[in-house]
């Protein structure tokens, strides 16, 4: 008894030892949790005062939460809306922390939705509880927004918003006016039943242009623009913006500036229609017919690689892949894949009418996969099959171009 009486007594004790550890490292847990939550809850407060300065354009306000120079290079774009999430704060010791977060930000009459952007922002405790911007800076593995590169400028146009940097305003007038000949034509071709703006984005060079898109500069040389925006996604997602390459775009004459900027204007007014079904000649090929259509160019005019292929009695025995449309095959080759994807829809316009072709595309989109997209589209809008609809794209190529 005595013996039991002992073990009971010393459980008694193990137990109060250890609920007095347990409470010990609770107590530890909860006042480490205490502090970083304070830290965030100060960090997002600090936040959402730089974000209301920015809407408010509030210079001194900015000032107070950060380093003025980012609100300068910013303070011309148009806003509707720009907010942060902080998603994760990384004290770094010293008064010193990193913070991830998520800018929301909306263009005044331009995005339905907001634009959304991983930022990692450098941060300083300068007193208890009250932190300042150091730095602000694309997420790793992220494209940079146009301010990061410089002071953006805007000029508005009739149908769109062109926001450049380091370029004169005379230049960004000019992509205006192309952006009001553009939207016209390429309703006209498509129907209204899309924003009818666009946003045109114009760094100061080649690189600036593949920062913002997040890759190699030598992915993008010779391209003269490109359009971002969610394939297939609703009328609510954010407006596309069409990225131009000044060093190439300098290149063009006035008729190839219109004809491109018309072609990535196409892309945004597709954009709901298209697809992971929707191959790459019909998307270029359909941007491209847009792009020449009121042009009077002949088809030798327009598709001279591949005019050049035909004449030699070599030709392509099957509409582009969409690797052919990659820089692997060498310039002639990509401007072959073009001008077969132009020429593709340019015959369904001939042979079936205007409203038949763009009614097939978006027949190919709604299809949602590529196996079997195009198949049914051609048999339900054009009545074909794909093979026939090779031989008489064949057939033409030969009659246009031979």
């Amino acid at each position: 008894m005595v013996g039991r009486r002992r073990t009971r007594g010393a459980w008694r004790v193990r137990v109060v030892a250890l609920w007095l550890l347990v409470g010990s490292l609770v107590s530890l847990v909860a006042c480490g949790g205490s502090a970083a939550d304070t830290a965030s809850a100060d960090v997002r407060r600090l936040l959402d005062r730089q974000a209301a300065a920015v809407l408010a354009g509030d210079a001194p306000a900015y000032a107070r939460t950060g380093a003025p120079a980012q609100f300068t290079r910013l303070r011309a774009l148009p806003l509707a809306a720009w907010s942060y999430r902080l998603t994760a704060l990384h004290r770094t010791g010293g008064g010193e922390a990193t913070a991830d977060v998520e800018l929301s930000y909306r263009v005044k009459g331009i995005d339905k939705a907001p634009v959304k952007a991983a930022r990692t922002l450098s941060l300083t405790e300068r007193d208890a509880g009250h932190w300042y911007v150091d730095a602000d800076r694309p997420a790793r593995r992220t494209g940079q927004q146009l301010w990061d590169q410089g002071t953006v400028e805007a000029v508005r146009g009739t149908r769109g918003l062109v926001l450049g940097v380091g370029q004169p305003t005379r230049t960004l007038r000019r992509y205006a006016g192309l952006a009001d000949r553009a939207v016209p034509a390429v309703t006209q071709a498509w129907g209204a039943a899309w924003t009818r703006r666009v946003v045109i984005l114009v760094p100061k060079s080649l690189d600036g242009m593949a920062g913002l898109l997040g890759s190699p500069a030598s992915s993008y040389r010779g391209i003269a623009a490109v359009t971002t925006g969610e394939t297939g996604g609703s009328v609510q997602a954010p407006a596309d913006r069409i990225i131009v390459n000044p060093e190439a775009y300098s290149l063009l004459g006035d008729f190839g500036k219109q004809v491109v900027l018309t072609h990535e204007t196409t892309h945004v007014a597709t954009r709901t229609a298209t697809s992971a079904a929707t191959p790459l000649w019909l998307s270029e090929g359909y941007a491209d017919w847009v792009g020449y259509r009121s042009t009077g160019r002949t088809a030798v005019q327009v598709a001279s690689e591949l005019a050049r292929v035909v004449a030699s009695g070599e030709v392509p025995d099957e509409l582009p892949k969409d690797a052919d449309f990659g820089f692997g095959g060498g310039g002639a080759k990509l401007a072959q894949a073009y001008e077969g994807g132009w020429l593709a829809c340019r015959m369904i316009a001939d042979r079936w009418g205007e409203a038949r072709l763009g009614a097939f595309y978006r027949a190919v989109g709604a299809h949602g996969q590529r196996a079997g997209a195009v198949e049914g589209a051609a048999a339900d809008v054009l009545g074909t099959t794909p093979r026939e609809l090779t031989a008489l794209w064949r057939e033409y190529l030969r009659a246009q171009l031979g």
